[in-house]
This record gives structure tokens, C-alpha cells and sequence, in this order.
């Protein structure tokens, strides 16, 4: 039974590269690394489909940022609000 090799992000994406920039055919690449075309093939068409998260991380990151900061600010108003109906409770409730 033959053992699955696993490779890093950073390995796929420099063999993807060379594919793509016509450094290497699917074939040169798969004897020069001694992968099937079949995986390289299935890197490449990865590499592509998600490339454009690349630059949107950035943003995605930023919005993030802002939902939390937002978020935040939510729970102190709501904080302070409890506070003081703390109080009128309190206030209220003495003779």
C-alpha cells in the first residue's frame, strides 16, 4: 500500500507558479517532482479559484475590525444602561 505524501502550502504554490508561468509543462513538472499530473493539475486549478481571496483578506480583515469594534461599543452601551436601571431600581425600591 503505497503512503500519501503531504506537502506544504508554500511547496504547492512554488510548483503551481512554475506551471503557470510557463517555466515548466504539467509533465516536466510531474517528472521533475515525481507527482502525478492529476494532483498538479488539481493544485493549479485550486491556486486559481482561490486566488482572488488573496487581496481580499485585507478587507475582510478590516471589516472584521469594525464588527467587533462595533460590537464593543454595544456591550458598554448596554453596560451603562443596566447600571442605571440598577440604580432607578434601587432608588425606587427604598422607602
Amino acid at each position: 500500500m503505497a503512503t500519501r505524501c503531504k506537502y506544504t502550502a508554500e511547496f504547492k504554490s512554488r510548483v503551481v507558479l512554475e506551471i503557470i508561468s510557463e517555466h515548466l509543462s504539467l509533465a516536466q513538472a510531474s517528472r521533475e517532482y515525481g507527482i502525478k499530473d492529476t494532483v498538479l493539475s488539481r493544485w493549479k486549478q485550486n491556486f486559481i479559484r482561490r486566488s482572488h481571496t488573496l487581496f481580499e483578506h485585507g478587507q475582510a480583515k478590516d471589516e472584521k475590525t469594525q464588527q467587533i469594534a462595533e460590537l464593543e461599543r454595544m456591550v458598554g452601551r448596554l453596560a451603562m444602561e443596566l447600571e442605571m436601571a440598577k440604580k432607578v431600581s434601587r432608588y425606587l425600591d427604598s422607602p
